[in-house]
């Protein structure tokens, strides 16, 4: 059961966006603990640029 390409490019910028905003209700440093490879908010700043990257050489190839 695997997501085809126009769902993972709508629903993974949606859960990235959830994780910043989780990351700033809940944790103290937030802007500034973004930085930090053990913060939640690190990995879906990761995830937001990561993806679209992905997505842009799998239609270009």
């Amino acid at each position: 059961m695997f997501l085809s390409l126009p769902t993972l490019t709508v629903l993974i910028p949606l859960i990235s966006l959830a994780g910043l905003f989780y990351s700033a209700s809940v944790e103290e440093g937030f802007p500034q603990g973004c930085t930090s490879t053990a913060s939640l908010c690190f990995y879906s700043l990761l995830l937001s640029i990561t993806i679209p990257v992905y997505v842009f050489f799998h239609l270009w190839t």
